[in-house]
């Protein structure tokens, strides 16, 4: 399996600090291969087994720890005859009622350093009304990078010439980079463990901690976002097509309803900026999935949008690299992603091809509107080279395998 080595270096610098490390993404995005990996790092610079505790609260020998006060009777009797700093693994840790306070005690209690994780973002919804406020740091991971993807294949042993890594990536763009469906070889097997996680993603962490009722109305109004990525929305357009499917909703369960989505990691929603006046548009917004397996799991071959899925992909790389994201308005043209970290910024297109001319000129126009000097990019997937005006064309594998931008 795949070191996730940007995840891995993190934990790393982190590592003994007094703050506890909150490690949280969508599920099956590899969290709890992460944390073990981290363990048998920790063993190979000899800590002790003994110092070591992982708690899965998905297993069968941990499962009956529903409150604080039943996991602090297993830590204390694991912990009684410890001696030196003491590293506690708690996986799925948002199943134990009052988790907070059982995790601040082992904190306050023991020479520890503590990781927990949780696939849900109610994990950190209420945490800054608790005893662990200012005491956490957080670690997002994602689904596998497209580098991520094909060190995978690297490390079994494929040798991977050009011809090779077009074929794995088009298998990227419908398959994902969920790391599970790559123990399945038919794309039958592929699309059934896709539908299981979205089915959990669902039920587990939207239905029954959201109290939902309406069932069929979430699925129906989520599968329309998923399958519009990188379009614009409004509540109204939202109701609007609800209403033409035979289905009332209010304005406010809309919005609520995407937000119970962006809580689980399902979504990502992404606000318009204008970039002259450098501030936030309150009309309209993207949404953007997880994990691009879902969109074409939910979407008919005959209406999948290659432009929309390569948008898609770029936006996930470009979180991974921890990119604040809006979408740029400058002159009632669009810049598909102003992307910020720290001091820094650059513009990035996205488009399939510049071949046609007229799509080319669209995608500069955008860029050379903007009067600054940070960098500019346009990513598609030709092969020649059509940089001008300071403004650089790049292929986009070339982008994706480049973790320098």
């Amino acid at each position: 399996m795949v070191k996730r080595l940007q995840y891995m270096d993190k934990l790393s610098k982190l590592m003994n600090t007094d703050d506890v490390k909150i490690i949280t993404g969508v599920r099956r995005s590899g969290k709890t291969h992460l944390i073990k990996s981290f363990m048998d790092e920790l063993k190979r610079s000899n800590v002790p087994d003994e110092n070591i505790i992982y708690i899965s609260l998905e297993t069968g020998k941990y499962r009956h720890i529903q409150k604080d006060t039943q996991l602090d009777e297993v830590i204390y009797d694991l912990v009684k005859n410890n001696k030196g700093k003491i590293y506690m693994f708690f996986d799925e840790i948002h199943r134990v009622n009052n988790w907070e306070e059982a995790i601040n005690s082992y904190r306050v209690d023991f020479d520890s350093d503590i990781y927990v994780t949780g696939s849900y973002a109610r994990v950190l919804g209420g945490i800054n009304r608790t005893v662990l406020s200012g005491r956490y740091v957080t670690v997002k991971i994602h689904p596998f990078s497209y580098k991520e993807y094909l060190d995978y294949y690297k490390e079994k042993g494929l040798t991977i010439d050009i011809t090779t890594e077009l074929k794995l990536f088009e298998e990227y763009l419908i398959y994902g980079g969920l790391p599970g469906h790559l123990k399945y070889e038919g794309g039958d097997e592929k699309d059934d463990y896709l539908l299981d996680v979205y089915n959990s993603i669902m039920l587990n962490d939207i239905f029954d901690l959201e109290k939902i009722t309406s069932t069929d109305l979430y699925r129906k109004l989520i599968e329309y976002v998923v399958i519009n990525i990188g379009n614009l929305f409004s509540v109204n357009s939202i109701k609007k097509y609800l209403k033409s499917e035979g289905r009332n909703s209010h304005p406010d369960t809309i919005m609520n309803y995407i937000l119970y989505a962006t809580n689980a990691y399902l979504l990502y929603q992404v606000k318009r900026e204008s970039i002259k006046k450098k501030e936030v548009l309150k009309t309209l917004e993207k949404y953007y999935v997880v994990d691009i397996g879902f969109y074409n799991l939910l979407i008919s071959d005959e209406f999948r949008d290659r432009g929309f899925i390569l948008e898609n992909i770029v936006f996930l790389e470009l979180l991974r690299r921890g990119y604040e994201i809006t979408v740029g308005n400058i002159a009632h043209n669009e810049v598909d992603f102003v992307c910020k970290k720290r001091r820094n910024k650059i513009y990035v297109q996205v488009s399939e091809s510049l071949l046609d001319v007229k799509t080319r000129e669209r995608e500069f126009k955008s860029l050379e509107l903007i009067q600054d000097n940070y960098p500019k990019y346009i990513l598609t997937m030709d092969g020649y080279d059509y940089s001008r005006n300071g403004i650089k064309h790049m292929n986009i594998l070339d982008f994706l395998k480049d973790e320098n931008i």
